[in-house]
């Protein structure tokens, strides 16, 4: 019988380790032991997965359910639908954070291990994000605590406009001149919200020292009183006050007039009263001082 040489004793030797697995392989697929297994592991797996669908469904309609119910103070829409979107990602989140741990315990992986690599890792992201994880946090609690809405009348810092938006991360203000402020939440530190409260226009009207102020008051109470029923003055909501002679300076006697408006109507309802003052003294012979240059003939007459 002829020897084999190297080369035929590799090729038999690869033939017979191919031989031996495959053989392992139809030996496993033919195990009734080891579907059962599969099996058993995937229906684990489907009722993880199952579970925690519906459980975040019965969660979001719990959190809807609760945002339906109005409080004494109701919230804005854009504030309800804001929260509304927040607490349903977040229990979104969690719940399937734990499907998937729940998961990997079932193939026998070390989920503490895991927990606590992600958290040293959380730490290693917060550490390099705080101004982020600051302007989200303050974000939150601005729209949690409704301290302005969109459409408010605010003043940020040096912005001062109409907020168009609000955003976990950012404050978008809009000057009345075009401009629009971008502002991270996290350098918001104090806000003047001009939109919360009614507001008062303060019209100061000027008569010379001629002008017999009493008989002058008498005239503007009457046409002040007058102006509540004016459907050009609806943003009213009580007739306007002449408060009186509120300063004496060199050329004229100031008069103060002031009014309660809705809120951020006061700029609106002032230069209306404004411009009806001035028409309703000058239609009854009250002269609005204004100055005035004498020519003076320095030339002897002849």
């Amino acid at each position: 019988m002829a020897k084999e040489t190297p080369v035929q004793a590799e090729v038999t030797e690869e033939f017979r380790k191919s031989f031996d697995l495959i053989r392992q392989v139809k030996d496993m697929l033919l195990d009734e032991g080891l579907w059962l297994k599969i099996g058993f592991i995937s229906i684990k797996i489907l009722v993880i997965i199952l579970l925690a669908a519906v459980v975040v469904r019965i969660g979001k309609a719990v959190i809807r359910r609760v945002f339906s119910v109005r409080l004494r103070r109701p919230l804005s829409e854009r504030r309800e639908r804001t929260l509304l979107k927040l607490l349903e990602n977040i229990l979104s989140y969690v719940i399937y954070f734990a499907a998937i741990l729940a998961v990997l315990s079932i193939f026998e992986i070390n989920v503490t291990g895991l927990i606590a690599g992600a958290g040293v890792l959380g730490l290693a992201v917060g550490f390099g994000a705080q101004s982020l994880v600051k302007d989200v946090i303050t974000g939150f609690f601005i729209i949690f605590e409704d301290q302005f809405s969109v459409g408010d009348y605010v003043r940020i810092g040096e912005a001062e406009g109409t907020v168009e938006e609000i955003g976990l991360r950012t404050t978008k203000v809009k000057a009345y001149t075009g401009e629009l402020f971008i502002i991270p939440n996290g350098n918001i530190s104090e806000v003047v919200n001009s939109s919360i409260y009614n507001s008062t226009a303060v019209i100061d009207v000027r008569l010379g020292y001629e002008t017999d102020i009493p008989m002058a008051e008498s005239l503007i109470r009457e046409f002040l009183a007058g102006l509540i029923n004016d459907e050009n003055y609806s943003d009213l909501l009580s007739p306007p006050d002449l408060l009186g002679v509120q300063s004496l300076d060199p050329h004229h006697v100031v008069l103060r007039v002031t009014a309660e408006t809705a809120p951020m109507m006061h700029f609106a309802v002032a230069r209306r009263l404004r411009m009806d003052l001035k028409q309703f003294l000058q239609e009854n012979g009250i002269e609005i001082p204004y100055p005035k240059m004498v020519m003076v003939d320095s030339k002897p007459s002849e």
